[in-house]
């Protein structure tokens, strides 16, 4: 098996582990280095220089009960779709925990169309954003970048949202019925930037 396909083999599991919660002790993976000797470490240490701090991630720690789903391809391609705008913003990894649990709460990572009589409203898209309250048109709403950056730039506009709970700066932008219910999503977004901020 090539190094290739075995660190891919690794890191899915890995993954799978970090995002069910396990926590099992390190993974351990085999690599043959260029002198042909076999380097064992800890996944854990071989990814230690590309994960982010988990205290800027959560920098008031989890607020309430967490809630957690299991994501399919696409709403993890969702959280990915997220992650990327967020960088091309120029924000930070803070950023994309709030944008992703937002998301989280508003769609669960689901690119949502017009759901008919169980609509609220013209609400679509991963955050719910409405056209009549000029978000975007449908089609800009329902497009995961754009609908990423008019998040973040409404996120920018608040005061001090770096260091605000998730779910006050959450709030903030969103001004939803359910102010309190972002925070539950916390933690699992601060997982999902952890595994995918750096792929």
């Amino acid at each position: 098996m090539n190094t290739t396909i075995l660190r891919k083999s690794v890191l899915g599991i890995a993954g799978l582990a970090f995002a069910g919660g396990l926590a099992a002790g390190p993974l351990h993976h085999a690599t043959t280095t260029d002198t042909g000797t076999v380097d064992a470490r800890p996944v854990a240490a071989v990814q230690a220089d590309k994960t982010v701090d988990a205290g800027k991630l959560i920098p008031h720690g989890v607020q309430g009960t967490q809630s957690r789903i299991d994501l399919d391809a696409e709403q993890t391609a969702n959280a990915k779709a997220i992650i990327a705008a967020t960088k091309k913003t120029g924000l930070d990894e803070r950023a994309a925990v709030i944008s992703i649990g937002t998301a989280l709460q508003e769609s669960k990572l689901q690119n949502l169309g017009h759901l008919g009589d169980r609509n609220d409203h013209d609400s679509l898209g991963l955050f719910q954003q409405r056209p009549s309250s000029g978000w975007g048109t449908p089609e800009q709403i329902t497009d995961p970048e754009y609908a990423t950056t008019a998040f973040l730039k409404g996120l920018k506009q608040v005061d001090g949202w770096q260091d605000m709970p998730l779910t006050d700066a959450a709030q903030t932008v969103q001004v939803s019925a359910y102010p309190d219910a972002y925070a539950q999503w916390e933690q699992q977004a601060a997982d999902l930037v952890t595994q995918h901020w750096n792929s």
